[in-house]
């Protein structure tokens, strides 16, 4: 019955952090460059400790193995691409990111709804300093915006009534740097992995979606939410029902 209850425990935990991030998922269905993220789960052997695939035998592992949510894996596809013209607006073609200033540090993100700030900066939505080229290969620096017809380039080169002004820092990574999202539209990644974009470009004028399908997602919340009511029900089950015949049987024993 101890087994029994502990895998209950464990996998309730497990579906109930994986319904926060199936929530997060569809509550930024309409988010710009949002990448969802999706759950994957291990056993975890109960008698040792360690994770699945040990020498334990089939008995020990029906016991004693319980499902954990073992982490988190992000989903870098591309979102649709919507037109909006606005000079401001930037979706990023192939795998690039733009590089910001937030207050957490160096972070990236693929939302180019671009803005110019009270002090002419160039600004993401959440009001973070886009970064541009440094001059002869010194550090990126914010950039700061004259007043004036504003347009960019697909290599990300800004200009101000024709008079170049800045370029904007597009950056890749390769498959083994690990992104860590950092909100909901910016992610953090090892110092040194971004390096210049040699396979992106912009996309002026154009916005890239959030990548979640929310029919998908949806329905997965559903299989989830109905999943997480019969480990309830299971534990339920363990804490009355079997309670109650074990002491129903104490008489018995002599």
């Amino acid at each position: 019955m101890g087994s029994g209850l502990y895998a209950a425990c464990s996998a309730l935990m497990a579906r109930s952090q994986a319904l926060d991030i199936l929530s997060n998922n569809l509550a930024n269905v309409n988010t710009t460059g949002y990448k969802g993220e999706s759950q994957f789960y291990q056993a975890l052997d109960a008698a040792t400790g360690t994770g699945a695939g040990g020498s334990a035998g089939a008995l020990d592992a029906a016991v004693n193995q319980y499902g954990i949510l073992a982490g988190e894996g992000l989903n870098l596809s591309a979102g649709a691409v919507e037109k909006t013209s606005n000079p401001l607006d930037v979706a990023i073609a192939g795998p690039g990111f733009l590089e910001v200033q937030s207050k957490a540090g160096v972070v990236y993100t693929r939302a180019g709804n671009l803005q110019i700030g009270p002090t002419g900066r160039l600004l993401t939505a959440d009001g973070d300093p886009v970064l541009g080229v440094g001059a002869k290969g010194g550090p990126d620096k914010p950039i700061t915006v004259p007043s004036g017809t504003v347009s960019i380039s697909p290599d990300g080169t800004l200009s101000v009534d024709g008079a170049l002004v800045a370029k904007l820092r597009l950056v890749e990574f390769p498959p083994t740097a690990r992104l860590t999202p950092v909100g909901d539209t910016y992610f953090s990644a090892p110092a040194g992995a971004g390096k210049p974009a040699t396979q992106s470009h912009l996309d002026v004028g154009a916005l890239e979606s959030s990548n979640v399908n929310a029919i998908q997602a949806e329905t997965d919340l559903i299989g989830l939410q109905r999943h997480f009511d019969l480990l309830e029900r299971a534990l339920q089950i363990i804490n009355t029902d079997f309670d109650q015949a074990a002491t129903s049987e104490l008489p018995r024993v002599s």
